[in-house]
């Protein structure tokens, strides 16, 4: 976990821009103390949250009706990534395990690879990205989605964090 921050793999030219997102998120005994918090928070709707699951490289996704994922990036990651300008995206079809690659979103800022939150195959992407990559940082959680997938090993769900844990993972990086 500790070399997961967001999209665990920057490019090393773009590690100076994600201080607070590329430190191992265990805590030191001297760091157990209370400290202030900011009062970041996920910034959706408590409906549209409650089914999310989170990965601690700032994936979310969204189990839909049908049995499918909606995949995107979090509220924390798209601020902290800045204006998004390009979105890389796998084709449809595209076989993925837990955790492999399955894309990149470009900023001013950096650059910075998406990591799959469960194993499955991708049926859907977001084709309003390549024209308006904005609408991850516009709207992350609704319009700015990035892939739909199949979700081949449902058990692996268990292992994400809900919303309430994904906002104490964020604040043991911040702190």
């Amino acid at each position: 976990m500790a070399a997961c921050g967001l999209f665990r793999s920057f490019s090393s030219n773009f590690s100076t821009v994600w201080p607070l997102l590329t430190r191992s998120p265990l805590l030191s005994p001297l760091r157990l103390a209370p400290t202030a918090y900011n009062g970041r928070t996920l910034a959706s709707s408590s409906r549209l949250s409650a089914a999310l699951k989170f990965t601690d490289k700032h994936e979310w996704i969204r189990v839909e009706d049908n049995g499918t994922g909606t995949v995107g990036i979090s509220n924390f990651a798209q601020e902290a990534l800045g204006d998004v300008v390009y979105c890389g995206l796998p084709e449809v079809g595209t076989q993925l395990a837990q955790q492999d690659e399955f894309g990149a979103l470009e900023s001013v800022k950096a650059a910075s690879e998406l990591y799959s939150p469960l194993t499955g195959e991708v049926v859907e992407v977001n084709t309003l990205l390549a024209d308006n990559p904005g609408l991850v940082n516009k709207s992350c959680y609704k319009d700015g989605w990035l892939m739909k997938m199949t979700i081949a090993k449902p058990a692996e769900l268990d292992a994400l964090m809900d919303e309430a844990a994904y906002e104490r993972y964020i604040h043991s990086i911040e702190d």
